[in-house]
């Protein structure tokens, strides 16, 4: 069989075609790729014209916390992620979850031991990930939203 009927009857030929036969033969009115070290060719370079783009925005100017006093939701909240680290650590006695900030959009911080903080962040962060959509969906059920940080 020849590969006219292979590529009739399979819809491809079987043989591969070459994508790259050696080097390209240039001509003369072809600009030259790479560094180049002519200065002729230098100085008869294209001249890159840049438009004239207003300077990005300035970002917006952050709203500063006001540091609310941790109510009984809050105190809920860390005793929550206390519950669920202490599960997860090969040494239960070094958690310790501090609130950083209380309120609507409060903070909680993670602290564990050296050995264990593999154990709270899992698998490309997969288990820090569920103790954050567990301590939001908590938080959600009294209209608050929470956030957890993992101290190094």
């Amino acid at each position: 069989m020849s590969d006219t009927n292979n590529a009739a009857m399979y819809g491809r030929p079987t043989k591969r075609k070459v994508k790259y036969g050696g080097p390209v033969a240039t001509t003369a009115n072809s600009a030259p790729v790479g560094p180049v070290d002519d200065p002729a060719l230098i100085a008869n370079a294209a001249v890159i014209i840049r438009s004239a783009t207003p300077p990005p925005a300035a970002p917006a100017p952050r709203k500063e916390r006001v540091m609310a006093d941790p109510d009984e939701h809050d105190f809920r909240f860390r005793d929550l992620v206390t519950y669920m680290a202490k599960g997860l650590v090969d040494h239960p006695d070094d958690v310790a979850v501090e609130i950083v900030s209380a309120g609507d959009d409060g903070i909680l911080e993670l602290s564990v031991h050296a050995d264990d903080i593999g154990h709270v962040i899992g698998k490309q962060g997969r288990t820090a990930k569920s103790l954050r959509l567990a301590l939001g969906a908590a938080a959600s059920r009294v209209d608050r939203r929470m956030d957890l940080e993992i101290a190094d």
